[in-house]
């Protein structure tokens, strides 16, 4: 891991179940994320724990269902770097700068939520 490492802490990544679905055709995940590719962005977006309802909300407010997946990052092969989502911002998020093997999800949950309520960590599956 380069960049500013969080030590071996878990990092998430939200999916479509589709998208997730996929993954296991070839053993591996490369959505960036919703919509675009990892060939599209160059690598595959992720949180924290505390980041994980808030991207939630600002990116996927408008479905019901997600896949919330739970990644080691001691066996991701690619290089992750802890990077501000866009210029301007400060607060750093972990981006996996290559195909995300499915080996290193440790636990994938199914996220629901009414279409009345906000994503909630609280609650995640």
């Amino acid at each position: 891991m380069t960049g500013q490492g969080h030590g071996d802490d878990p990092i998430f990544h939200i999916a479509l179940p589709n998208d997730w679905a996929d993954a296991f055709t070839l053993a591996e995940y490369a959505v960036s994320t919703r919509g675009m590719s990892l060939d599209d962005v160059g690598f595959i977006h992720c949180s924290t724990a505390a980041q994980i309802e808030a991207t939630a909300n600002r990116f996927y407010g408008d479905l019901t269902e997600l896949v919330l997946l739970t990644i080691d990052p001691r066996i991701v092969p690619a290089d992750i770097l802890w990077e501000p989502p866009a210029p301007g911002i400060d607060e750093l998020f972990p981006h996996i700068y290559g195909p995300l093997p499915v080996s290193a999800v440790n636990l994938h949950r199914f996220w629901t939520r009414s279409e009345d309520a906000a994503w909630s960590t609280a609650a995640p599956y």
